[in-house]
């Protein structure tokens, strides 16, 4: 018996979008960056960084970062983007997904993040940021890769993607699905 009564959680088995009003979350601007050819760029997270769990080595993820003080969130996307994969975008994209995980662990500091991604359709692109590869390697990313919806959907290696489920949703983005407002994502 845990004293709690029944519908109610322990504070230590938080879900997703159900944060306490006194959580500390890392807010972060993400791009689904989509291509021509419909393949998704994605950022390798190792470890040691906050979207790699224990017992697992690599993270692939949607470019982006922490929103600093002060800044508008496609402020910090289109600095972000600009660091990571050198791409400049002048538009505002459209706010297509959002995910809120409350769960210690998730980012330094914090206890939990909150993710909002943002639709860019570009042509392909080699991405090479501002940032150098030292300057990447302190952000944790140790490649970029192109990704085929497919190869995300059939992956069976080691590696975890962020969201865990990229590919139901991104399905609907390459078949030109835009929801109206931002889709909640999992973990």
């Amino acid at each position: 018996m845990t004293g709690l009564r029944p519908g109610r959680r322990r504070p230590d088995h938080l879900y997703v979008n159900q944060t306490p009003a006194m959580a500390r979350l890392r807010r972060a601007v993400r791009a689904v960056i989509l291509a021509d050819d419909d393949r998704v760029l994605l950022c390798r997270f190792s470890f040691p960084h906050p979207a790699v769990p224990a017992g697992a080595t690599v993270v692939w993820a949607a470019p982006g970062g922490g929103i600093e003080p002060g800044e508008l969130p496609l402020a910090a996307l289109r600095r972000e983007l600009h660091e990571e994969t050198g791409l400049v975008i002048d538009a505002d994209p459209p706010h297509v997904w959002h995910q809120e995980v409350a769960a210690a662990g998730q980012a330094d500091g914090y206890d939990g993040i909150v993710n909002d991604y943002f639709l860019v359709r570009t042509t392909r692109f080699d991405p090479r940021g501002a940032l150098s590869d030292d300057e990447l390697a302190a952000e944790h990313i140790s490649g970029m890769r192109w990704w085929r919806h497919r190869d995300i959907a059939e992956y069976s290696g080691t590696d975890l993607f962020s969201p865990r489920d990229i590919a139901t949703p991104l399905a609907a983005l390459i078949g030109g699905d835009l929801p109206d407002t931002p889709v909640m994502l999992g973990l």
